[in-house]
């Protein structure tokens, strides 16, 4: 039976070799791979040890903390500025002091009681907050108890040292979430644009490692992004404000606007929108007062437009200065009777000048200008002063307006958009439009931002909308009807070539018209040598008589006064002597 169970010599010592062979793999295979493990020692600590070096202190690499740059007016004034807070942290697993030791020692100086600060102090966990938002000498204080299981961590905090001024203009920005608005937001990569950044080794805990190659005073000193200045003058914008503000609660309006642009430049010298908010709490605002809604929201622009539909004409070889057209009071297009504001007391002008057309503001002579013109051709001229397009003005969120194409248009299209209600357009589409008729016929971007020459050329374009002669002509004859007529605008040293106009308010969500109206009023003085453009729209005045003359006409009268006080116009209308009695 033992026999039996014995195997076989050969059987053994094949399976003796068959262990040696693998025993010897084994073998070989450790000694290569020590071979192997000490060349890659060798390399890494002989060879390469720069690479790792660097490596290594890549991981040690801290930044200075950065800050945005300040935002200023034309003339200099701070709009907008950082504010350096920092934060107490403590780190229970390097206490070198018990929980009451470091109490006692922090509570004068973060003003926080000693028993609140030890409560803090013996919670559990890595990092334990201690304060927040300390001012610049607290940390410092801080700092100089060298308490090791004491940490400080800087944050930026944006400031907006003249509050509401400008506040659509400027926008907002939250460090925390990175949201931001306004110019702080198309501003935002030359804000934060840092020409030497600062980088320093540092220790765990976050201190700075001094070599022969860190510079003391730089890792001292926070860097900051680019400077911006912008085109707005601080005190045309607070006149502005405080106008339409004035403006819309007399009348118990739903919102309003003051834009004042150099028509020469397309640069914006005041941009005010009304309700504002204030950009240190901005969060407290509400979403109508946070919107910047004259770039976004579209209304029908009503009888300034006739402007545009003149001048149009007229660039097209249709009328000239001296043209008569028919004015019949009121018209019938389809089911639609359309007639003249002031109807019942002119009920037939008959043949009007263009002079009278404005002055008047008569629709049915708009519309029989606006019959002279191709529904191609009218829409091409429409399309060069910018309607239907964004303007390109450097603030976010800009809407296109609307403007139907030409094929689309009907006749009653083709009427209603004579005296303004064929299209919607945004505030800042409308006076862009009408600062092409100030320049001589030049469209320039608008813009709210002072660039360099480069930039200047890249970012502002201008576009020959309408020919000189004609938009000077228009020019005389917009002056001329204020001038004649005792429109609230007219000026006692400027000529004003300016229009009025009062357009029914849309429903939102479904076709017709609210009871509510758009007043607006637009105009450029001196008119022998524009300086000056303006524009006033207020929205759902309630009170009082509701026209663009009556509601935006008065703001539209002291925004220019006081602006040519402030620009110093130099005045171009000759003083009427007094006829001797």
């Amino acid at each position: 039976m033992q026999r039996r169970l014995k195997e076989p010599a050969n059987e053994v010592e094949k399976r003796n070799r068959t262990f040696e062979k693998t025993l010897g793999f084994l073998h070989m295979f450790f000694i290569g791979f020590m071979v192997l493990l000490i060349i890659y020692l060798f390399v890494v600590q002989v060879i390469d040890v720069g690479k790792y070096r660097a490596r290594a202190r890549s991981q040690r690499v801290g930044r200075i903390f950065s800050m945005r740059g300040d935002i200023f007016d034309r003339n200099g004034i701070k709009l907008a500025t950082d504010k350096v807070f920092s934060d107490v942290y403590a780190h229970p697993a390097d206490y070198d002091n018990t929980p009451e030791e470091l109490a006692k020692i922090l509570s004068p100086i973060l003003k926080i009681p000693k028993d609140k600060l030890l409560v803090k102090l013996k919670k559990p966990g890595p990092v334990i907050t201690l304060a927040k938002d300390i001012d610049r000498n607290t940390a410092k204080e801080v700092a100089k108890l060298h308490l090791r299981e004491i940490s400080l961590g800087k944050k930026n905090t944006r400031e907006y040292p003249q509050g509401t001024l400008a506040a659509h203009v400027l926008g907002y920005y939250n460090f925390d979430a990175d949201i931001a608005n306004g110019v702080e937001y198309t501003a935002k990569d030359r804000l934060e644009h840092v020409i030497n950044t600062v980088k320093f080794q540092k220790t765990r805990d976050g201190k700075i490692i001094y070599d022969f190659l860190t510079d003391p005073v730089a890792t001292t000193t926070n860097p900051k992004g680019e400077n911006i200045t912008l085109t707005i003058d601080a005190a045309i914008q607070h006149v502005c404000e405080k106008e339409i503000e004035k403006m819309v609660q007399e009348k118990n309006a739903e919102r309003g606007t003051v834009i004042v642009m150099n028509p020469k430049n397309g640069e914006i010298l005041a941009y005010a929108v009304y309700p504002t908010f204030d950009p240190n709490n901005y969060k407290t605002a509400t979403p109508q007062q946070l919107k910047n809604w004259t770039l976004t929201d579209v209304f029908p622009p009503g009888s300034t437009f006739k402007t545009i539909t003149v001048a149009s004409a007229m660039d097209l070889g249709k009328i000239n200065e001296n043209s008569t057209v028919l004015d019949t009071g009121k018209t019938t297009i389809g089911k639609w009777e359309i007639k003249n504001y002031d109807y019942d007391i002119r009920p037939y002008p008959g043949n009007i000048s263009l002079e009278y057309l404005f002055e008047h503001s008569s629709n049915i002579g708009s519309i029989n200008v606006a019959r002279t013109m191709s529904p191609a051709e009218f829409y091409g001229v429409l399309k060069k002063f910018g309607f239907g397009s964004k303007t390109g003005i450097d603030l976010p969120g800009e809407s296109v307006g609307l403007l139907p194409y030409w094929a689309h248009w009907d006749q009653g299209i083709h009427a209603t958009m004579a005296y303004g209600y064929g299209t919607s357009v945004t505030a800042i589409q409308m006076i862009s439009a009408v600062q092409a008729i100030a320049n001589n016929g030049v469209r320039i971007t608008p813009h709210i931002i002072k660039y360099s020459q480069e930039e200047y050329d890249q970012k502002i374009h201008y576009t020959q909308v309408i020919k000189p002669e004609t938009a000077q002509a228009i020019t005389r004859l917009l002056a001329a009807a204020i001038n004649n007529g005792r429109s609230v605008i007219k000026m006692d040293k400027y000529n004003v070539a300016a229009k009025t106009g009062t357009s029914r308010k849309p429903k939102e969500n479904s076709a017709g018209y609210t009871p509510f109206m758009y007043t607006s009023t637009i105009g450029y003085l001196p008119a022998s040598d524009p300086q000056i453009l303006i524009y006033v729209m207020v929205d759902s005045a309630k009170s009082g008589a509701i026209w663009g003359n009556t509601v935006a006409g008065p703001v539209f009268h002291e925004v220019a006064s006081q602006v040519a006080r402030i620009l110093n116009l130099k005045p171009d209308k000759v003083p009427q002597k007094k006829k001797e009695i």
